[in-house]
């Protein structure tokens, strides 16, 4: 078998997770058992070599304080199959900015696919290769690249995008998100979920997916009076949750809590109490014992049907395909559904 090298750009002030997190997943140890599985013996290795670059010199230091020694400096790094640009605030600085878009300005166009993760867009985007394109990163740096980078199409909610040879995503953890989607073009989907599964992550977050949830954003714009309803509301799934239920808790009018709350949130609170069932039914799904039914019931729906319709309204699946799809109690290596929303 033919090994992908994969080389990880590395850097002063680099986001650890964001070279930790897909090195992890190009080397899972799941690999080997599905070696081990299909009779190849109990040595496997995984189908990717990874190698550390150091941008300005061998040794570097995380902005968490971790020191790492790359496997070679930028000036010497072979070639590549796939590069990674993690983030950082390093990347961000005008001397190893420049440095690092100069040598990816070189290396790109001789590698097969370009990542970046996080803020390491910042890189990337510095060498005009991504002009024109879409792209997405963390929801942070969203102004600051469209002010820096106008030419880039910038999706503020993506988790990932693939625009031609290049996969750009958001913040730290969307880079295993990423990560499992690249193993999934290369190897397949069944490895794709083992390697999830050893991960004990989801095997597709979808690529279009909002970085924030409905009920995430209401507690970071909440204040005065609404500020605990979030909680509240969840703590309270399985109730009858009604607009006058809302209120009381609130402590204003029904009139005046429903127009107050749609100025400032921009949903209503029947949206809103939707939402924060169907994202704990998702939980739910992937890690429960319950049945569809019963997941339905105990967020608050009263029947299967209405429960399945919204849920597939929402995720742009059932129930049921959601739970093949996400379950990590299914035994090892079950062929997972090939439809998926966002990047394959």
């Amino acid at each position: 078998m033919q090994r992908r090298r994969i080389g990880i750009l590395g850097f002063d002030g680099v986001q650890a997770l964001d070279i930790i997190g897909p090195a992890d997943a190009f080397m899972s140890d799941a690999f080997a058992r599905d070696a081990a599985s299909d009779g190849a013996g109990e040595r496997g290795e995984s189908p990717y070599e990874v190698v550390i670059v150091g941008l300005g010199g061998r040794r570097f230091t995380a902005s968490s304080g971790v020191t790492f020694d790359a496997h070679c400096s930028a000036a010497a790094a072979p070639s590549f199959d796939t590069i990674v640009v993690p983030g950082g605030a390093g990347l961000r600085e005008l001397g190893l900015g420049r440095q690092a878009a100069i040598w990816l300005a070189e290396r790109a166009p001789r590698a097969r696919r370009v990542v970046s993760v996080c803020t390491g867009i910042y890189g990337l985007a510095a060498t005009g290769l991504l002009d024109g394109r879409r792209v997405a990163t963390h929801w942070s740096a969203v102004r600051d690249v469209e002010r820096r980078f106008p030419k880039l199409r910038v999706d503020a909610d993506a988790v990932y995008v693939k625009d031609g040879p290049f996969y750009t995503s958001a913040g730290i953890t969307a880079g295993i998100d990423l990560a499992l989607a690249l193993i999934a073009e290369d190897c397949g989907p069944r490895l794709a979920l083992a390697v999830a599964r050893e991960m004990v992550v989801y095997y597709k977050r979808p690529g279009d997916q909002a970085q924030f949830s409905e009920p995430l954003q209401f507690q970071l714009d909440a204040t005065d009076r609404f500020a605990d309803l979030a909680a509240w509301v969840q703590g309270h799934l399985r109730s009858h949750l009604t607009v006058e239920h809302m209120a009381r808790y609130a402590c204003m009018s029904v009139r005046q809590f429903s127009r107050v709350f749609k100025a400032r949130f921009g949903i209503t609170p029947a949206a809103f109490v939707e939402e924060a069932r169907l994202a704990e039914a998702g939980r739910r799904l992937g890690s429960g014992r319950l049945s569809v039914a019963a997941v339905g019931r105990s967020v608050g729906y009263r029947s299967e049907d209405v429960f399945r319709r919204a849920f597939e309204r929402r995720f742009g699946v059932t129930p049921a395909v959601y739970r093949e799809r996400f379950d990590v109690r299914q035994p090892p290596f079950t062929e997972p559904p090939l439809t998926t929303r966002g990047v394959a």
